[in-house]
């Protein structure tokens, strides 16, 4: 029994290496894709090519219509038996899921708003987070006044560092995390030329079914990345290269704010080939 998480941003080649893992061991998938759950957004959110599916089953893919819900705490709850039976690779781009299936949703004490006020005056937060808790400190930007904040909020309120209770909600030592990294400015150019690889992929054409279908353009899928921008092209006139180049815009700021969500999750090896990834694989699950 085994647990792979293979977690990082977009456009990265999670799916290529977790794909290779399961061609060496005997895996279940399972994607960790908030927009991946809704049957018919494919070209869009990325989805495996469906003899790709065929071949390797992915668990969390087209589990809800566009209408439901799916959060992280039902995917937690749909992963764990997975888990407890046999070797397991969870492989995608929510942090928040990740953070629910490994850390889960540990007992944090509601916001106070007089002492975020006081906080919020403190001018080297991450200087007063590292003399209480080094450990969350160590994983957050000295500019992430946010988390910062609510870290010292967290340790003000109970006496306990953020990430001593979380360890208290760990998952344990049954898994391997590893986050796949590029450099920035490869990502950005593997980010654009995935984009008009979508668009020649039928990105244009799935949107215009789904909303002949009948899918509300507000709904939450619909609301994500390119589907948005090309809604809009077809519902309001704009522009198609502006809603390409939008697409391309707001994903590239989706990736950098995956990386700072995988930084507070923590615990994420970064890994940039594929050699080091089997290697991951082999600690995880034993020689393949």
């Amino acid at each position: 029994m085994g647990l792979l998480c293979i977690g990082g941003q977009t456009a990265t080649g999670k799916t290529e290496a977790a794909l290779e893992v399961a061609r060496r061991w005997p895996v279940t998938l399972v994607s960790a894709d908030a927009m991946q759950v809704y049957r018919g957004f494919d070209v869009g959110t990325a989805k495996p090519a469906p003899q790709l599916l065929a071949a390797f089953p992915h668990r969390g893919i087209d589990i809800r219509e566009w209408f439901e819900d799916y959060n992280a705490a039902e995917f937690a709850a749909d992963t764990d038996p997975h888990v407890q039976q046999g070797h397991v690779v969870v492989v995608g781009g929510t942090g928040f899921y990740f953070r629910a299936l490994l850390i889960g949703f540990a007992p944090l004490p509601e916001s106070d708003p007089e002492l975020r006020a006081e906080l919020q005056a403190i001018i080297d937060l991450h200087g007063e987070l590292a003399k209480v808790d080094p450990e969350t400190a160590a994983r957050l930007h000295p500019n992430d006044r946010v988390r910062l904040i609510r870290a010292l909020e967290v340790y003000r309120l109970t006496g306990q560092a953020m990430s001593a209770i979380h360890a208290e909600h760990e998952l344990g030592e049954r898994h391997v995390s590893v986050r796949v990294q590029l450099q920035r400015e490869d990502l950005n150019e593997r980010v654009d030329r995935r984009v008009l690889g979508m668009m020649e992929a039928g990105y244009l054409e799935e949107v215009q079914g789904l909303l002949d279908r009948g899918v509300s353009p507000d709904c939450k899928p619909m609301r994500s990345l390119g589907y948005k921008h090309l809604a809009a092209h077809l519902l309001e006139g704009l522009a198609l290269e502006e809603a390409i180049r939008l697409t391309q815009r707001d994903t590239r700021r989706f990736a950098r704010k995956q990386k700072q969500m995988f930084a507070s999750v923590g615990g994420f090896e970064p890994v940039s080939t594929l050699p080091e990834m089997l290697r991951c694989a082999e600690r995880c699950f034993g020689a393949p």
